[in-house]
């Protein structure tokens, strides 16, 4: 059989066997597509089986999450823990609260994070888990219930040299905060369990920053191999979690001017640079929508969902030089890519995970538009995640500036394995193919030699 046709055998299996998912055929094309040449060259992962493995996760797990609103009536979501591959490590990956949240959202983020977790050259397996309760709209009271109950039966599957979860949309220190205290007080240890603690019980300096900090370290190694730096470029972002935001500051300590950010109500668009200030405010602070940057920058132009051609997004339409998708899957379409192009874009770094269309990936590969695909440009939160377990392990405690300058390297280290692996198999500069290739090598190499596990 060839390639191409054991590829799409198991696509077709994939999509037979689990279906309504297609957020995960997504993934699991986007990575089997580029994998041709590696699987030319080595027949030894057919022969063992790995693509038909690798793309079922080890477990599966989901839950009922009941818990008790401020008006004392019950409410009931439901939880997922999917821990996918523990070939070079425990399962590490976030969970998600939002109401988008299913088991083909959750399989597609953990299937991202096998070969994430690889790239990073640390001993990390791919999960991902989440809940559909949304947080938007809840009382401290019922969000701390909803964590404890949602613990009550993820403590049961989880453990530091198991499965390490993290936060992800939705889940920051708060909510990390209230799972962490109800596994306390559930089994009565103080373990690393969680990632993204409190600075004052485990967590460490700089894992806030890391995701954004770590998509902005890959945009400046891309540029580097061009001989090119961020010194003076404009860039449009995305979202305005954590990701968008420390993508935002770590661009401006480099020298470049961002001038957007996003949330699921509008866009801000600011010709003379986003205020951090004002935006760590509203967002971290007082949890408020974009719309309040407005009414303080009256030189800013906000725009409201809906108020831009149907079918694009409103920050894919701003001038740049540089774009980075820091929000949701699929954000970046087709459309958005033409818009970017029109406008100079030279390069787009994802911080979200997926956020661009298959049809989006295509237009930058055809039009040499430069691309830092999501699982090697994001890799940097997760990376300081492991980070933070390695402190809790050894009881210690890094400065910021020493957690930064591992970060840094990791995201050199990323860049280059996934560029030199682009050249090893012929499409040099192809950093979605040499990343899928140099994650997948590993994980499915590890597989080999554990037998049939």
């Amino acid at each position: 059989m060839s390639v191409q046709k054991y590829i799409h055998k198991v696509m077709k299996s994939t999509m037979e066997s689990t279906p309504g998912q297609a957020e995960f055929y997504q993934a699991v094309e986007e990575v089997l597509s580029t994998l041709e040449p590696l699987l030319q060259a080595e027949p030894k992962y057919d022969k063992y089986n790995i693509l038909e493995r690798i793309v079922i996760p080890e477990r599966q797990i989901l839950f009922r999450v009941v818990w008790m609103d401020d008006a004392g009536k019950i409410q009931t979501n439901i939880g997922y823990r999917v821990q996918f591959n523990s070939a070079i490590g425990p399962y590490k990956g976030g969970l998600r609260f939002h109401p988008s949240v299913n088991l083909g959202i959750i399989k597609f983020l953990g299937f991202e994070q096998i070969f994430k977790n690889s790239l990073t050259g640390l001993p990390i397996g791919g999960g991902k888990g989440g809940s559909n309760f949304d947080p938007k709209g809840k009382s401290e009271g019922e969000i701390m219930r909803f964590c404890q109950s949602f613990m009550t039966e993820l403590s049961k599957h989880i453990g530091e040299t198991k499965d390490v979860p993290a936060g992800d949309i939705g889940v920051g220190g708060r909510e990390i905060g209230y799972m962490f205290g109800e596994y306390k007080r559930i089994t009565g240890n103080f373990e690393g369990i969680l990632t993204g603690k409190g600075l004052n019980w485990g967590g460490s300096l700089a894992r806030t920053e890391a995701t954004g900090f770590g998509s902005v370290y890959f945009a400046e190694n891309i540029l580097a191999k061009r001989g090119d730096t961020l010194e003076g470029k404009v860039a449009t972002v995305s979202g305005s979690g954590n990701v968008a935001i420390y993508t935002i500051q770590k661009l401006y300590d480099l020298g470049a001017k961002p001038v957007t950010c996003s949330d699921s109500r509008g866009m801000i668009y600011h010709e003379k640079g986003i205020d951090l200030h004002t935006l760590k405010l509203i967002k971290e602070v007082e949890r408020k929508g974009l719309d309040e940057y407005a009414q303080i920058h009256k030189d800013a132009v906000y725009i409201p969902v809906g108020k831009y051609p149907e079918g694009t997004n409103a920050v894919w339409g701003v001038p740049c030089d540089i774009a980075f998708p820091s929000a949701t899957q699929n954000e970046l379409n087709f459309a958005d890519i033409k818009n970017l192009h029109k406008n100079g874009c030279i390069l787009v770094t994802e911080g979200a995970n997926m956020p661009s269309t298959p049809e989006a990936i295509h237009y930058m590969m055809e039009n040499k538009i430069m691309y830092g695909p999501a699982k090697a440009a994001n890799a940097g939160g997760v990376a300081t995640s492991q980070l933070e377990m390695s402190q809790n392990a050894s009881m210690a405690t890094w400065s910021f500036a020493e957690v930064d300058s591992k970060l840094n390297s990791i995201m050199k280290n990323i860049f280059n394995l996934s560029y030199e692996t682009s050249k090893e198999f012929g499409d040099e500069g192809n950093l979605m193919m040499g990343a899928n290739i140099a994650g997948f090598r590993k994980v499915a190499d590890s597989m080999i030699d554990q037998g049939a596990v």
